[in-house]
This record gives C-alpha cells, structure tokens and sequence, in this order.
C-alpha cells in the first residue's frame, strides 16, 4: 500500500483567501529553495492564479496528522501534486497525489 501524506496548506490570507479552493481541486507543489524566509518553502499554485498559498511549516499552522513543508521536502522532486481534502476557517489540508493522477487537460505544463 502505497503511503498517504497529507499537508496543510496557509497563507490564504495573504494571497486569495479560501475561494480559489475547492474539494478535489488539485494544486501544484513547488520548492522555493531561494525562498528568503524559509529554505524549505513550497509554494502551492493553480493555473491561470498562480501561488494560493504555501505547504506549513510550523508546528504553530500544520494540523494533526499532516506533514510539513520539512518532512516531505527531499520526498518530492521539484514539484508535485495535492488534492484538497478539507477546507478550513484559515488553511486547507490535501492529499500529495501521483503526477498522473493530477496532470490532465495538460494544464500543468507551464
């Protein structure tokens, strides 16, 4: 079986707010190794918007049971995939999905 790993994902406030997500919407991950404020950043995008938000990484904003930007970091590759899976007051949590599962429509190939 292969392992679940889910996320939380904040920042909403600084970017869009919650409308931009959805249940079952899939969003991109990708590492912000460059990023000034944390050597582990992800950034979570959709096409066409662009950054939504960013993968947690503190014990302050990541939910029970989810993984932080650190913990998964060197088990991704540059970028990757999520399925939002709940919606919160301030944040989402998501399911890191296979890349297949999520590119199609060939959206993702910006």
């Amino acid at each position: 079986m292969k392992e679940q790993i889910y996320i939380s994902i904040t920042g909403l406030t600084h970017y869009y707010g919650k409308k931009p997500f959805a249940i079952g919407r899939v969003v991109r991950l990708k590492k912000e190794p460059n990023n000034e404020h944390d050597n582990e950043a992800i950034n979570v995008s959709l096409p066409f918007i662009g950054k939504i938000g960013y993968v947690a990484n503190s014990v302050n904003t990541t939910y029970l049971g989810t993984s932080s930007a650190g913990k998964i970091y060197d088990k991704i590759g540059k970028t990757a995939f999520a399925k939002i899976m709940f919606i919160t007051h301030s944040s989402a949590i998501a399911l890191i999905v296979d890349e297949n599962e999520a590119k199609f429509d060939n959206i993702w190939d910006n």
